[in-house]
């Protein structure tokens, strides 16, 4: 996976009235750390993070960050977020190396038809989204796919059907669903209700018949 490359503008100062002033200039107040580096307080343009991580690799794009002319290869983890307008108001940039093992989440494609589920007009309904791995920064994948064509109502089909690619670990469980095949909505409400039509329908033992 290549990577790209990002400026991180060093000296800024630590305090509310300060990162305000970041963030209307359209910086982003970051901290570099990692494999024993003091942590480097920073900012980058948010237009040009933006830009970076917008490529297939998403969350897993390792940046070439240029620190004062030196170059750290991170990753971007612990990306916070205004609670309401949704832009990015902090970055940790994680310093890796390219022959260690890290862990990260690849997002999970579901590919295929599953013919049997649409002709019953059952649900396709994923449960899971992520995946859990282990892998060299450069080995990690964009994302994972998952072929539901086999599946079928009342069906799963879980981590274990999923093809890995080779220098990649999984650490999430292998018997996690990640898609099942849902009946009907109108058919499920309807044997809720019949279950609790019969519920209601019991008989309930009075003390009399007791002993």
């Amino acid at each position: 996976m290549p990577e790209t490359t990002l400026t991180a503008h060093t000296g800024r100062e630590i305090g509310s009235s300060s990162t305000r002033r970041l963030r209307a200039e359209g910086k982003i107040p970051a901290v570099v750390y990692g494999h024993g580096t003091d942590p480097i307080p920073v900012a980058v343009v948010g237009r040009e993070f933006q830009i970076a991580m917008s490529g297939d690799a998403g969350l897993n794009t390792l940046l070439s960050l240029d620190v004062d002319g030196t170059e750290h290869l991170t990753l971007a983890r612990d990306i916070q977020h205004h609670p309401v307008r949704n832009t990015v108001t902090h970055i940790d940039f994680l310093i890796v190396r390219r022959d260690e093992l890290i862990s990260a989440e690849v997002p999970i494609n579901l590919v295929g038809e599953a013919v049997e589920v649409a002709h019953g007009d059952g649900i396709v309904d994923q449960q899971l989204f992520t995946l859990q791995v282990k892998a060299k920064p450069t080995d990690i994948p964009p994302s994972v796919d998952i072929d539901i064509s086999s599946l079928t109502i009342g069906g799963a089909l879980h981590v274990s059907d999923i093809t890995i690619p080779p220098g990649v670990e999984l650490e999430t469980d292998l018997d996690a669903t990640v898609v099942g095949g849902n009946p009907p909505r109108v058919q499920a409400a309807a044997a809720g209700e019949t279950a609790e039509a019969g519920e209601e329908a019991a008989p309930v033992a009075s003390d009399s018949d007791e002993g």
